[in-house]
């Protein structure tokens, strides 16, 4: 009975203690925080001067190569991959220029965002194709098959820029230049595979593994 009655005693004086606290009014004194760190903590804010930088600027440029999540598409086929029909386009457009320094670059984006599933051949048979085969099914069609012989290089760019089935979009991870550097590519990768040995210089030849 006597620590209830201690408890509520207890209770009292703490409610007396908040209710004389509330005092109706504003007050010109600062809050009283017993833990400081959630309101004095280190960071930039905008338009503000830090030295943590050489150019003493908080606000940070972009990286080069930075693409936007929220532009507008510019409906071109430099673009888009299609004409003003919205049918893909047979050619490259005038922006390309397909020479062995574009190849090259294709070459290197292919082997980072296309070989894991398409593997660097080409054949569909990537690392992730085959964890993924371990587990189930998953079939990534090989750039060799007849209707990808005969795809529109306007239908490949719109696939890595939109995505299409499993495949997601890469528009917002490969630039628009190197989209159609890798498309050229896979074309260079196809084209391969129709080659006979007898067409190759003795150089080429080779070259040959």
């Amino acid at each position: 009975m006597q620590r209830r009655y201690t408890i509520s005693s207890l209770s009292v004086v703490l409610a007396a203690s908040t209710l004389l606290g509330c005092r109706g009014n504003p007050s010109e004194d600062p809050p009283i925080h017993l833990q400081r760190n959630m309101f004095t903590q280190d960071k930039g804010k905008v338009q503000r001067e830090n030295p943590f930088f050489e150019d003493g600027r908080v606000m940070r440029p972009l990286v080069e190569g930075t693409l936007s999540t929220s532009a507008p598409v510019v409906k071109t086929a430099y673009y888009t991959g299609k004409d003003e029909q919205g049918r893909p386009v047979d050619k490259f457009p005038a922006e390309v220029t397909v020479d062995a320094n574009l190849l090259r670059r294709g070459q290197d984006r292919f082997n980072i965002f296309c070989a894991p599933c398409h593997d660097r051949s080409g054949a569909g048979n990537g690392a992730v194709i085959q964890r993924a085969n371990k587990l189930g099914s998953w079939v990534v069609p090989a750039y060799y098959e007849q209707r990808l012989l005969d795809t529109p290089v306007g239908d490949l760019f719109s696939t890595i820029s939109n995505g299409k089935n499993t495949m997601k979009s890469y528009a917002y991870q490969v630039p628009v230049a190197d989209r159609w550097a890798i498309v050229a590519y896979v074309r260079a990768l196809q084209r391969s595979q129709g080659l006979k040995v007898e067409q190759l210089t003795p150089e080429q030849r080779g070259q040959l593994k």
